[in-house]
């Protein structure tokens, strides 16, 4: 499976950003004339304690000599007594042939696993638990932003010594409401600094931080709480809250539930809002918190990812602290990320923190190098996440598929409304843009050479349009969690804004292998992050074989799933991903299907049902979604959906968008909505759908890779109509049984090949 990101379906005009609560935070956190001398002890000991600095912070450059020291001065905190926990190095791992299984998994809450340690390299960096990279950011980065927000008009922050204070204070009241070790601190609610400080709390108190879809019913929320045993539920508001309350009488576990956002509409016992919840931990003893900081340990879980279930019951994947630090070191090496004494990275959050990527990227790594997190307005993929960018100015910024898809669609149409003279301006640019970039793409570094054509498209026109979404100061550009296809890669890429694609999955810590700027295919995720292997199992004849991963990023096993735990670890400890790829005579990889998707026809061919999806969405730009038919069957069908437009909930509407009015005009269509399509009504639309698909047969190896009949669905897949998972993944199974007429009706008469229904001659 592509990296496992989140659930967004939709992004349209720039809204206005709305005002998100308060935080409850005193405006006196920081004042002058304080001594910080306890803080400065603390902070020393922590450091101390590992056997040595890991490199990325040996070799790090520091801006201004006095930075260090001076972020300690000036603020009132709290004396701590803490002892933190000693991260000595464990038992280095020789090479995974030698390893043992039994000790590189567990699927016991409290369990404890053997690192997958090296001799030499980032493998080889000492393990820290979370309490020591955060203590590490406030000594290094101790007055830089950490996190920001606006409520209204009014931009708010906290320092890295505000926030590492923030979420001591919010862990004293988790251990207040009775959270206990290796229980769960659920969070249901859109990205905000509560979600992070909530997080951060549950995991120093010794729980599990464990992210909860937005969009789970109250069923699906009551099975992960029940799973984890939650203790403490933290919710954003009164709709998230109701799910909750109609499944509290089956959660065992559960002693209080904290609302973060809007005022509480009723009293309840056990009910806080986030301002009473922030003050009951208070009058809790320091030394209580410091000693079970103490007792952690880096090969511990502190963190459960649930998987969005779309093959089964959701998993909850244990994640150590090793896990989140050291993956956020290897990452932030591979991508470049710069030290905030040095030049201060930016990220928009925005996407679902129930996922790791926007884990990874929102807390973890900008932690790792002292970045400041900006929270989007909860609307944001509505659309007000480009006025967001546009004032922020992200210096790394993550997208889905469907966001990059969205922003593609929202330019198209505009540019169609332009000038004749703009048009042709634009068209060229491209075109420069997209020779001179893939000819960059195929070069090595000592024979590139950009052209003066593309230098005056740059000032043109590629400026401009990066201006214009945010994007002027961000040369880190992603995409992952689902396939992408050519046609927006191209796209992008055209425009001057290489879209660099990432690979990896939950029980990876998010990523395994990353595109970077000198190390770039189109289609391909890249290679491995530093102290990363990778291997293909039981490769054919063509080099595709399943993907496996071995690192540090590997988790530590399914809670409570010791089966489940055996199927992704083999018996050398290889997480089998079960993805197909194959590698290029470059070392990069290609994801070119699933396992459990392959299509198995009733003449035993195997074919994996991606490429030829997306080679139809290629071919025909008024398709939003299509999925193959024919595992056991004696030819390939296929469902497509078209593109619309979408409510506030994400569910899609009968009206199409703007850019497939326009081209069902262009075909000769006068057709406006999905209705005027759906099963086979246009048959201008018909014929131009025919085409493209024998344009794709085309290209077919053989005559059984062949779509042979299509049927245009009533509305398009989502995540609230069920055919979509919350990562956008398409759940198979779900939508062969919504159609299953349909499907049927593709196969009650075989149409031969050469009938006028189907004019597609035998290959």
């Amino acid at each position: 499976m592509q990296l496992t990101v989140c659930e967004p379906n939709t992004m349209s005009e720039a809204g206005v950003l709305q005002q998100p609560h308060s935080v409850a935070f005193s405006d006196s956190t920081c004042s002058s004339g304080t001594n910080s001398a306890a803080l400065d002890h603390v902070l020393d000991m922590a450091n101390e304690s590992s056997e040595e600095e890991p490199t990325v912070e040996r070799e790090e450059k520091t801006a201004d000599p006095n930075a260090v020291t001076n972020n300690l001065e000036g603020c009132d905190e709290h004396t701590l007594n803490t002892q933190t926990v000693s991260a000595q190095r464990p038992d280095t791992l020789p090479v995974p042939a030698a390893a043992s299984k039994s000790n590189l998994w567990t699927s016991q809450p409290d369990g404890e696993v053997k690192l997958r340690m090296e001799d030499r390299g980032l493998a080889a960096e000492t393990p820290l638990t979370v309490h020591q990279l955060f203590t590490s950011a406030v000594r290094k980065f101790g007055k830089f932003t950490a996190v920001s927000w606006k409520e209204g008009e009014q931009k708010r922050s906290l320092n890295y010594k505000q926030y590492y204070e923030t979420c001591r204070v919010a862990a004293k009241s988790f251990l207040k409401l009775g959270l206990q070790r290796y229980h769960g601190v659920g969070i249901l609610g859109f990205n905000s600094v509560e979600w992070f400080i909530a997080d951060i709390g549950a995991i120093l108190a010794g729980g599990f931080a464990v992210g909860i879809y937005t969009t789970n019913s109250p069923e699906a929320c009551q099975y992960v709480a029940d799973n984890c045993k939650a203790n403490i539920i933290v919710v954003e508001n009164h709709k998230q809250l109701q799910k909750i309350l109609q499944v509290q009488d089956s959660l065992p576990h559960l002693k209080a539930i904290v609302q973060y956002k809007g005022a509480l509409k009723e009293k309840r016992p056990n009910l806080y809002s986030w301002a009473e919840f922030m003050e009951l931990g208070r009058d809790v003893p320091d030394v209580t918190l410091d000693e079970i900081i103490a007792s952690q340990k880096p090969n511990q879980c502190c963190t459960l990812i649930y998987t969005s279930g779309t093959t089964g019951q959701p998993k909850g994947v244990m994640l150590s602290h090793d896990n989140l630090t050291w993956t956020a070191l290897s990452t932030g090496k591979h991508v470049r990320l710069t030290d905030a004494t040095e030049s201060q990275e930016v990220v928009v959050s925005y996407l679902p923190l129930s996922h790791i990527a926007a884990q990874m990227v929102d807390i973890w790594l900008t932690m790792r190098v002292g970045g400041v997190t900006h929270f989007a307005d909860p609307d944001a993929l509505k659309g007000s996440l480009v006025n967001t960018m546009k004032e922020v100015r992200p210096t790394a910024f993550m997208g889905v598929p469907r966001v990059w898809e969205k922003m593609q669609e929202k330019m198209k149409a505009t540019g169609a409304k332009s000038s004749t003279v703009r048009r042709k301006v634009a068209a060229w640019a491209k075109d420069v843009g997209l020779h001179t970039n893939l000819s960059k793409m195929n070069q090595t570094r000592a024979g590139d050479h950009t052209p003066l054509s593309y230098q005056i498209a740059k000032k043109l026109v590629f400026k401009k349009v990066r201006k214009a979404l945010g994007l002027d100061r961000c040369y880190r550009c992603y995409t992952g969690a689902a396939p992408i296809t050519r046609d927006t890669l191209e796209f992008f890429l055209s425009l001057d804004i290489p879209l660099y694609e990432l690979y990896g999955m939950s029980e990876s810590t998010g990523p395994h292998t990353i595109s970077i700027p000198d190390a770039f295919r189109i289609t391909s995720c890249g290679k491995e992050i530093p102290g990363c292997k990778t291997k293909l199992h039981k490769p054919d004849t063509e080099g595709n074989g399943e993907i496996c991963f071995w690192g540090r990023h590997v988790f530590m096993g399914y809670l409570g799933m010791p089966e489940k735990t055996e199927e992704a670890l083999d018996s050398e400890g290889w997480l089998h991903s079960g993805d197909l790829g194959k590698h290029d005579r470059n070392g990069f990889l290609f994801i070119t299907g699933r396992i459990k998707e392959l299509i198995i026809t009733a003449g035993g061919e195997n074919i994996p049902p991606v490429p030829t999806e997306d080679a139809v969405k290629d071919a025909l730009p008024l398709i939003s979604n299509a999925m193959l038919i024919g595992d056991k069957r004696k030819f390939l069908s296929m469902l497509l959906t078209i593109k619309c437009e979408v409510n506030g909930d994400g569910a899609p509407l009968d009206e199409l968008t703007p850019e497939a009015v326009e081209i069902c005009k262009k075909l000769g269509s006068k057709a406006t909505r999905v209705s005027d399509l759906a099963g086979g009504r246009d048959r201008a639309v018909n014929a131009a759908i025919q085409e493209g698909i024998n344009r794709v047969n085309e290209r077919a190896t053989s005559n059984a890779q062949r779509v042979q009949k299509w049927y245009i669905l009533q509305q398009d897949f989502s995540i609230v109509g069920g055919e979509l998972g919350p990562t956008m993944k398409l759940k198979r199974p779900v939508v062969s049984k919504m159609y299953k007429e349909q499907i049927e009706n593709f196969y009650k008469e075989v149409t031969s090949p050469t009938t006028p229904d189907n004019p597609l001659a035998p290959k």
